[in-house]
């Protein structure tokens, strides 16, 4: 690899990626021009929408290509899935070339990587009707290889979209498209970029890459992240950035209003992995552990506000003073109870517990517990909670299992060390009537959480918010405005 100078290397999500033309006015050209359209590598995520239809659906768990594959038993369910999907594809291909001979290339690009997936599922299937041939052991490469369709599209599109504007872009293919070999992900990142030179070409990266640590084993859908820490790591980058199509900001502003919400500046990666445990991403955890390790800074931006600095995230970013930074949350928690007084001085007693939830692929957002009662606050399907809790009560045929929803609040900052934050958290839900169901303020003093019925979810962030957040900056700035007018 070859460059003259830093770089950057930097992500931009699916939604982002399904608005390409208005992209070219911000992140990939802008007000560029010559030399500063280069050093910069770019990794793309699939347009919303295809890897849903592709696997599943990521929040409704609608079947996609995949599902109806794994579960078909010999029907042609999928292959129809798979029309649908390609079909899906070329519409965006139409979106984002209005140039004709520019479109049918993409989609003769898209009708290949299809067709090519299509005869190598339709092989799998009649092999795997043979008994010695067991589908299941095959299903994780068919998920790979379904889900590369995404990127590669992408990839593709914005490689053609960039050259028609005269931009140099390369297309970094990491999707193992026919090759017979694999390599680690630092490998196959090394080899595809020996020959790149950074200072006259932008490079376009594919977010999945196929590698023998099988990203979707590890990250499932979170690969893209992945994929670009590594990249910003073997390549040296100065800097990794990732595009949204918002702002990380002090709260979602469709609960509290685009008026209150504030732009988060600069936290560090303590913050980022709170955020992840509460499903709200500014990046996956472990790529972000791979950037925290390599000293690399990470910068989240608003993919269409190009003059925005965005929200700069460090490992070395402490807190001037304790504040709570962000309040997020999630609805459609499960508290999933158990009590047994045999567990009372037993060491070791919910190692089974764990092992059912893990076996059943339940996230857990919490865990509290006292002598007799553990408590773990889920994140997953009713089915799959079912499940565990049918498991234990053949395990532990004298405890007791409850199950009940309920929602969990978080307030997050680098340093919420002040204990009037509690009281002030206590009061402020108080004012508004809500009773919390539980309270855990965490010895690390990182993050606040709050239980409480599903019902009072938005008023509680609301609520929080302006007592957290709100009413501190407000003070603040009475703060600044004194010590000026003394001066």
């Amino acid at each position: 690899m070859t460059t003259t100078k830093s770089h950057t290397a930097e992500k931009i999500g699916g939604t982002s990626m399904s608005r390409s033309k208005e992209l070219l006015d911000t992140v990939l050209i802008g007000d560029r021009s010559e030399d500063a359209l280069y050093n910069r590598i770019i990794v793309v995520s699939a347009y919303a929408g295809v890897t849903d239809s592709l696997l599943e659906h990521k929040k409704t768990g609608e079947p996609g290509v995949y599902t109806l594959f794994a579960g078909a038993e010999g029907g042609w369910v999928w292959g129809d899935a798979l029309n649908a999907a390609a079909e899906r594809m070329q519409t965006h291909n139409a979106t984002v070339f209005a140039d004709d001979s520019a479109r049918q290339t993409a989609d003769r690009f898209v009708r290949e990587r299809i067709e090519g997936v299509r005869s190598c599922m339709i092989d799998l299937a009649r092999l795997c009707s043979f008994g010695h041939f067991q589908l299941e052991h095959h299903l994780l490469t068919v998920r790979e290889m379904l889900c590369s369709l995404g990127e590669a599209q992408t990839a593709f599109n914005t490689v053609l979209l960039l050259n028609l504007h005269g931009v140099n872009a390369r297309l970094i293919d990491l999707t193992g498209w026919r090759e017979g070999v694999q390599h680690d992900l630092d490998e196959c990142i090394r080899r595809a970029f020996a020959d790149v030179d950074l200072s006259r070409e932008l490079p376009i990266v594919t977010g999945y890459a196929q590698c023998t640590e099988a990203l979707m084993r590890s990250y499932d859908r979170g690969y893209s992240e992945v994929t670009l820490s590594r990249v910003a790591v073997v390549t040296q980058a100065s800097e990794a950035i990732i595009h949204k199509e918002f702002h990380l900001s002090s709260a979602d502003p469709r609960i509290v209003g685009t008026g209150a919400v504030r732009v988060i500046g600069a936290t560090n990666y303590d913050v980022a992995d709170q955020l992840s445990n509460m499903g709200m991403e500014a990046i996956h955890p472990r790529a972000a552990k791979s950037l925290r390790q390599a000293g690399i800074p990470l910068r989240v931006r608003n993919a269409f506000e190009p003059d925005h600095e965005g929200t700069l995230i460090r490992a070395d970013l402490a807190a001037q003073s304790a504040q709570v930074e962000i309040v997020t949350g999630l609805k459609n928690v499960f508290a999933f109870e158990f009590y047994d007084q045999d567990m009372v001085g037993v060491k070791g007693y919910d190692a089974e517990i764990l092992e059912a939830l893990t076996r059943h692929k339940v996230w857990i957002l919490s865990k509290t517990s006292n002598a007799n009662t553990i408590t773990h606050f889920l994140k997953g399907s009713m089915k799959a909670i079912k499940r565990v809790e049918s498991d234990l009560s053949k395990a532990y045929p004298n405890a007791e299992i409850t199950l009940r929803k309920v929602a969990l609040i978080s307030a997050i900052g680098r340093n919420i060390s002040d204990p009037t934050i509690l009281s002030r958290a206590i009061d402020a839900l108080a004012k508004v009537e809500i009773a919390p169901l539980g309270i855990h303020a965490l010895v690390r003093k990182v993050d606040l959480q709050v239980i409480i019925e599903e019902a009072d979810f938005e008023l509680a962030v609301t609520s929080l918010h302006r007592e957290l957040i709100e009413t501190r900056q407000l003070a603040a700035t009475d703060d600044l405005s004194q010590l000026n007018a003394a001066a």
